[in-house]
């Protein structure tokens, strides 16, 4: 897995998100779909990766999120023929990977898209690929090894791999959360990689860049220290998650999950929940194992429905996250708040 590089001194631990959401379209531009004014065209599938990629890139990037509403599912999302287009022009690409938005691989397969790809999965420390690794920073592998030798240039772009094989193997892997982007500490690894892959295509600007992803780097620690602070005061707290979206986060919080696998599982997949299944997590939640329950806003059904009604009976609190980024927030200032909204949930 590729390591992050870290300034031994980052700067700017007081730049908010103030590049955030000015150049993040919620659609394509230009009819063309190139990008204006010698921007970088960069497209991300969803308003997630969108956010940060015009965080590290500023004025320097026109950014279209294809998925950018609450109201669409990227697990089942259906592009257009301009999503095609966009596609086909960018010159950077920002996916999650894993099965989460596999029509960006059928959008870059079929629009024949040269672009460079960054796949967000590929830097979690849960990826099956990354099975046994430790954690790189020490060795500052990404900046030595992988930058140094330009493997991007030499082997992934060169080969054009997600023309030809790599994109058979970003389906749903079992076992695996695709949800990474709920995990800090992959972002930090995600963020860098923007800032390289940018450099690249524009090695002029490559300091600005550079400057860009530190300041966001700092602001992203700051959330792993607010994660840290909940660990301490409330590590081992059992939390009910309907589905997987926020594992990463609450484990990071030292939460202890206590959903049943096959109950997350079937909700996820959008499938009934065994009724043994369904019984198992009601007790827990009727016999007071559990501190919090954490649904997803954005999906749910009959079992979800249930979950939630049990726990206000039960008045355990139930906090809600998203997966797509609400309108006019960032990405830091969207987890700043489910934290916050966690920590409240867990001191009532």
């Amino acid at each position: 897995m590729p390591a992050l590089h870290r300034a031994s001194t980052i700067l700017g631990l007081t730049a908010a998100s103030s590049l955030a959401l000015a150049g993040c379209a919620s659609g394509p531009g230009p009819a063309s779909g190139e990008a204006a004014d010698g921007a970088i065209a960069v497209v991300a599938s969803t308003n997630v990766y969108g956010q940060l990629a015009e965080e590290v890139g500023g004025d320097l990037v026109e950014v279209t999120s294809i998925v950018d509403s609450a109201s669409q599912d990227p697990h089942s999302f259906e592009p257009s023929a301009r999503d095609q287009l966009t596609v086909a022009d960018a010159q950077l690409v920002i996916e999650n990977g894993g099965g989460y938005d596999a029509f960006i691989d059928a959008l870059l397969e079929s629009s024949g898209s040269e672009a460079h790809v960054i796949t967000a999965v590929e830097f979690s420390h849960s990826w099956p690929e990354n099975a046994g690794h430790e954690d790189e920073h020490a060795e500052d592998e990404h900046a030595e090894d992988e930058h140094a030798e330009d493997e991007h240039a030499e082997d992934e772009h060169a080969e054009d791999e997600h023309a030809e094989d790599e994109h058979a193997d970003h389906g749903h892997v079992e076992g695996f959360n695709e949800h990474v982007w709920y995990d800090p500490h992959t972002m930090a690894y995600v963020v860098e990689e923007i800032a390289a892959e940018l450099a690249e295509l524009s090695p002029d600007d490559a300091e600005t860049f550079s400057a860009n992803a530190d300041a966001l780097l700092a602001e992203i620690e700051g959330l792993e220290s607010e994660l840290a602070q909940l660990e301490s005061s409330f590590g081992g707290a059992q939390v009910f998650v309907t589905e997987p979206v926020s594992v990463y986060l609450a484990a990071a919080a030292g939460l202890d999950i206590v959903t049943p696998d096959a109950f997350s599982e079937a909700v996820e997949e959008g499938q009934d929940v065994p009724p043994a299944t369904l019984l198992e997590a009601l007790t827990l939640l009727r016999d007071g194992e559990v501190d919090v329950v954490i649904a997803n806003a954005q999906t749910g059904g009959a079992e979800t429905t249930q979950v939630l009604d049990e726990a206000e009976t039960a008045s355990i609190p139930v906090v809600e996250f998203t997966e797509t980024l609400p309108e006019g927030q960032t990405y830091i200032s969207w987890m700043q708040e489910n934290i916050a909204a966690l920590g409240e949930a867990l001191e009532a």
